[in-house]
């Protein structure tokens, strides 16, 4: 029959997807860690349960937004994982916890193998980059439900943590310092708003320059990878309350979190200069001060509560990396909110 008819014809190309699981297995076997447990395509990934007096198992599932579309205007996609794994590690970090492992799930509309490998190669380097097994995933084609070149990126983190030394508003005192540590730009949210004063207001390609970057354009600004912070936090976990990682929502929705009922948060927005990018991002598109506080993360991507005899020990491990934090605020009685005060 001259109509007969495959799965190629319906869209979905099995050869496509042979060649970008053969593209992802070096990428995968080079974040192999102690805990992971056989061989490159398995049907599910195996991983040594951890150990220890009273171990949990914290985990976590989170995408990085329509930032992807600036990856895919740009064609620039070997960040974007990179930015999802760092976000996901962020996250449990919140909670005290380190991860052990790491999933992906990459859906496109029409499979593009080189694609789909320059977006694994970037899971894999923040696996590495956080000593985070990739022990499996989904690539996915969908036609009919995205449209070439669209594709969509989603991860799965597993960490632990002694269940003594979980993190969490009931270690917050009155008191308590507020450390900051600068991201290094909008990270993994806001990028819906972004995205629209960049094109409507500022009237900026992804290819040209952004306002005060000395050069650098609109996707080198909007690609940044969003920072890990387990290198600089994982030394002094024992120090440390609560953490707040400060992603959509910025400051006044994240921060709250890390509260118990009763006590405030008082953050000084004057301790920092907000980095360009905010700046124009604010200017273009006369956002109110307070809706960027709430869209952006301001230059804010993690913050952290402790004794104010355990601040500089927080600070000298971010110096020692390379990362600006600064004292933002403390702790005082209250009713579980956040403050921000210009001062």
């Amino acid at each position: 029959m001259n109509d007969a008819m495959d799965y190629r014809s319906a869209g979905v190309d099995i050869d496509a997807a042979e060649d970008a699981k053969e593209r992802y297995r070096r990428l995968v076997e080079s974040t192999r860690t102690a805990g992971a447990v056989g061989a490159f395509g398995s049907f599910g990934g195996l991983f040594r349960a951890p150990t220890g007096d009273n171990p949990l198992l914290v985990a976590s599932a989170d995408g990085v937004g329509t930032k992807i579309n600036v990856a895919i205007e740009s064609g620039r996609h070997h960040t974007i994982g990179h930015c999802l794994v760092n976000h996901c590690v962020n996250d449990i970090l919140a909670q005290g916890a380190v991860p052990l492992f790491f999933l992906d799930y990459v859906a496109f509309g029409v499979l593009d193998p080189a694609v789909a490998e320059a977006i694994v190669s970037g899971v894999a380097a923040g696996c590495r980059e956080n000593a985070c097994a990739l022990i499996g995933g989904e690539t996915a084609e969908m036609p009919g439900l995205y449209t070439a070149p669209d594709y969509d990126l989603a991860g799965f983190i597993v960490g632990t943590v002694e269940e003594s030394a979980a993190l969490g508003p009931d270690r917050v005192r009155a008191g308590d310092t507020i450390v900051a540590f600068e991201s290094t730009g909008l990270h993994t949210n806001g990028y819906s708003l972004a995205r629209r004063i960049v094109s409507e207001r500022m009237a900026l390609g992804v290819h040209e320059a952004f306002p005060g970057e000395d050069g650098a354009t609109v996707a080198d600004v909007l690609l940044r990878v969003h920072r890990s912070y387990l290198a600089i936090i994982r030394p002094h976990l024992r120090r440390v309350h609560a953490l707040a990682h400060i992603t959509g929502g910025g400051i006044p929705g994240n921060l709250n979190r890390a509260l118990p009922d009763s006590l405030d948060a008082v953050v000084r927005t004057g301790s920092w200069n907000v980095p360009n990018v905010f700046r124009q991002l604010g200017d273009a598109g006369g956002v109110s001060i307070d809706e960027q506080f709430r869209a952006f993360n301001m230059g804010v991507g993690l913050m952290a509560l402790v004794a104010p005899s355990d601040t500089g020990a927080l600070l000298e491990s971010a110096a020692q990396a390379g990362v600006r934090g600064w004292v933002a605020g403390e702790v005082v009685p209250g009713s579980g909110a956040v403050r921000l005060e210009d001062r």
